[in-house]
């Protein structure tokens, strides 16, 4: 083939991404000329509305998947934890690049970190996941809802609106931002369990095209695949939508994976929360099983009553 389309979203860190994969793929099938198909989603597009109330994470995919399959572009770039767990008929996941640090990070103008906030302080995001798990840790804090893009997080930050702000760092160090911030800390996988697929870059393609598949899977890294397929598992058998709050990561240390998971009440209460750590051999159906085990234990009936109570008002929507 002489040129590869990607489908990218026009945010710019989804832009970062997107010109990320044409320079590795222009680098290792130099006779194929890359070209990006820039598209506005409808996530990027509703900034005023929770993310579960104007159909969930599915709204930064779906109108790249359209244009695949309408034959306006061979691949997508996404972040993989913007992408469903159902992958429509006629395209397909193929690769999942190596993930890099897949902590959030405390930022502010005034605080040093996460402990010296006073009581009362007022921590911005969008995630329940993140208001979950700093209620649990410190119930005296306000979290309120943080909309619109990385830029803007960052002004209503500096604007005094939030005393500290949660962010991925990922896509802060990506984009060059976090020495604009004073006070940043990287909080801790313990402290802080990210989404299913942060940090790694989930490569979409049209079904039947054995060169794109073939480009595409030259951008594979095993470890990171078989990471976030334990929590694409985990999410699809536990069947946790946007507007729920569930964390589940998965990371691989010499041969071991330790597989962390953890869903609640957005205020902090009502945690179930589990940890293993098994051989990498043995992990293929670990997702499975220890959403089913959660299961066993009342975790779909958690999670009805949690996302009842995440569509009130102030509450963020995102996971």
């Amino acid at each position: 083939m002489d040129t590869l389309t990607i489908a990218t979203r026009v945010s710019d860190l989804a832009l970062w991404q997107a010109y990320h994969i044409k320079a590795r793929v222009e680098a290792t099938y130099p006779e194929v000329k890359v070209e990006l198909n820039k598209i506005v989603s409808n996530g990027d597009k509703v900034l005023d509305k929770p993310l579960a109330l104007i159909g969930g994470k599915g709204h930064f995919t779906k109108e790249l998947e359209d244009e695949m399959l309408a034959g306006n572009a061979d691949i997508a770039v996404h972040s993989l934890k913007d992408v469903p767990t159902y992958i429509p008929e006629g395209l397909e996941l193929v690769a999942v690049t190596q993930r890099q640090d897949q902590s959030d990070v405390f930022l502010s103008h005034k605080y040093a970190n996460l402990e010296e906030l006073p009581q009362g302080a007022v921590v911005g995001t969008t995630s329940l996941r993140r208001r979950m798990q700093l209620l649990q840790q410190r119930p005296d804090l306000i979290v309120k809802d943080l909309r619109g893009n990385v830029n803007t997080r960052l002004r209503k930050l500096g604007e005094g609106q939030y005393d500290a702000i949660i962010l991925a760092w990922i896509g802060l160090h990506r984009l060059d931002l976090l020495k604009d911030i004073p006070y940043t800390e990287k909080l801790s996988l313990d402290m802080m369990i990210p989404p299913m697929g942060q940090a790694a870059l989930g490569i979409e393609i049209v079904c039947g095209n054995e060169k794109v598949r073939e480009i595409a899977e030259s951008l594979k890294d095993l470890d990171t695949f078989i990471c976030t397929q334990i929590e694409r598992d985990f999410i699809s058998k536990i069947g946790a939508g946007c507007s729920a709050p569930v964390a589940c990561n998965a990371v691989i240390n010499e041969n071991k994976v330790t597989f962390r998971v953890m869903l609640g009440y957005p205020d902090g209460t009502n945690i179930m929360q589990e940890k293993v750590i098994v051989n990498v051999d043995e992990s293929k159906d670990l997702g499975a099983q220890l959403a089913y085990k959660m299961i066993e234990a009342g975790a779909l009936e958690l999670l009805k009553d949690a996302e009842k109570i995440a569509f009130k008002d102030e509450m963020p929507q995102r996971l």
